[in-house]
């Protein structure tokens, strides 16, 4: 009961910051509605070339990876924030506070989802507006919407990872470039099997074109690679949990 109280206040200390700061809040929404006007406006066109045959057309394509590249920079965001409590010193006195220290994590987590569903809903209803097509039903989008909570825990726990041990501003390169270098090596634009030479064969081994295929399947109605990517997020979310709890040990260690 402890650990979930000190989650609680992580959570809504967080949130609160996040909800009454445009400057905090604004990024993290303006940054993929960005990319959806940009590539589902600017490059429509892309779902006339040969080969392209999703059914739901080009809007929905982009939509499914819009939204997990909100909900994994929602993370990154969030591990902005973790790190600013450190160098403010905040976060030292939380530490020093707190009696279950992983309730910090699971704290900064839970902020991340929350902010993340807000901008999600956004996107939701901007695709909506912009005539996305859905092709599938509640439970097919049960599982896109559960996929990208996944990457949203995963990448909060990679940042948060991250924060503590720098403990500093200066390292949000370190968490953001990764996350994008992994999004972007993906197919972003076009299928799979649309992809040629050296990007097709990143994208075959990167985890999360496993996890676009599913998205963009469930969307459809034709949910496909399900297994595949729900393994990979969830052995992400396992592997950043235990990144993000060796980070709180040496945080915790350095005296914050």
């Amino acid at each position: 009961m402890r650990r979930l109280a000190v989650a609680r206040g992580v959570a809504w200390r967080t949130l609160h910051n996040v909800f009454t700061n445009p400057s905090l809040f604004l990024p993290s929404l303006m940054f993929p509605l960005f990319f959806f006007v940009a590539f589902a406006g600017g490059l429509s066109r892309v779902g006339d070339v040969p080969g392209f045959d999703y059914p739901q057309g080009y809007t929905a394509f982009q939509f499914v990876f819009v939204l997990l590249q909100s909900a994994a920079f929602g993370g990154v965001f969030t591990g902005f924030g973790i790190a600013r409590d450190f160098e403010s010193g905040f976060a030292r006195r939380l530490l020093l506070a707190a009696p279950h220290r992983s309730g910090v994590v699971l704290g900064y987590a839970a902020a991340a989802l929350v902010r993340w569903l807000v901008t999600a809903l956004v996107i939701t209803v901007v695709a909506l507006l912009a005539g996305m097509q859905v092709g599938g039903d509640g439970v097919d989008l049960v599982g896109l919407y559960g996929l990208a909570v996944l990457v949203n825990g995963a990448a909060v726990l990679w940042a948060a990872g991250v924060a503590m041990r720098l403990r500093s501003m200066q390292v949000g390169p370190i968490m953001q470039m990764p996350v994008f270098l992994v999004l972007f090596f993906a197919p972003v634009y076009v299928p799979l099997a649309l992809l040629e030479g050296w990007m097709h064969a990143v994208a075959t081994v990167n985890p999360l074109t496993r996890v676009l295929e599913a998205g963009r399947g469930f969307l459809a109605g034709s949910p496909t690679e399900v297994a595949a990517a729900f393994g990979a997020t969830v052995a992400l979310a396992a592997l950043f949990s235990w990144w993000a709890l060796r980070g709180l040990r040496r945080a915790e260690r350095a005296g914050a």
